[in-house]
């Protein structure tokens, strides 16, 4: 018995029509998918924990959704989102170094954009590759660049560094006109506002930033006086 025989009756349901939008019937799987998406967005947005596991559950829905679709790369992305997830969650509650388990928000070095960069480049590259000559994808490249800018996004996002919202946003930019090309109307709406959730998101953590920059100071300045 294979692994589509056992989830067969589970799956079944989730990719059933619920409506149609434009023509194309929309699941069950898009719906779930999009509402779960916008949330944990939210959550990452407002620095809350539950983020992580409501992570999870978005990324088994979109491997469901992208394996229909042909987007190979989004769905083995999904994959990594959830390996990435479980790293996330940890450092986020023990990431924070002596005297703290918080993470704190923080700018993205010089070498951190080097090594970033280049895994972005090379992994964009290699994908294409793969996809083109493995696969029946109609869009290599742009499945390469969304899940390349993805994963270096989303290690932003384990590590809190205030720049990973622009990655996202630029994946958002390329990941809504390539999910309405394959018919995937809703989710390419959803990412239209995930951009509105990772401005609010680049702007809270900037705020958190400012915040521990004062705080620092203040420390400083105090700790100074004592010396004195």
């Amino acid at each position: 018995m294979s692994l589509a025989d056992v989830l067969g009756p589970v799956v079944a349901p989730l990719q059933q029509p619920l409506f149609t939008l434009l023509d194309t019937p929309v699941s069950w799987t898009e719906v779930l998918g999009f509402g779960s998406g916008a949330l944990c967005v939210w959550l990452v947005a407002r620095q809350h924990l539950a983020n992580w596991p409501l992570g999870i559950a978005n990324n088994v829905l979109f491997i469901l959704l992208f394996t229909q679709a042909g987007l190979y790369a989004d769905a083995g992305l999904q994959v990594v989102f959830i390996a990435l997830a479980a790293y996330g969650w940890w450092t986020w509650t023990h990431g924070g170094g002596p005297g703290s388990d918080a993470l704190p928000v923080r700018r993205t070095t010089r070498t951190e954009w080097t090594w970033l960069l280049a895994a972005g480049v090379v992994g964009t590259l290699a994908l294409t590759l793969l996809l083109d000559r493995a696969t029946d994808s109609t869009v290599p490249f742009w499945d390469a660049l969304t899940t390349a800018l993805s994963l270096m996004a989303t290690y932003g996002q384990c590590r809190k560094l205030r720049e990973s919202w622009w990655l996202w946003i630029a994946a958002d930019i390329v990941y809504s006109p390539l999910y309405a090309y394959k018919g995937l109307y809703l989710t390419a709406l959803l990412y239209v506002g995930f951009m509105a959730l990772c401005v609010h998101g680049m702007r809270n953590w900037t705020r958190a930033l400012a915040v521990q920059h004062a705080q620092q100071r203040q420390s400083a300045e105090e700790a100074a006086e004592v010396a004195a």
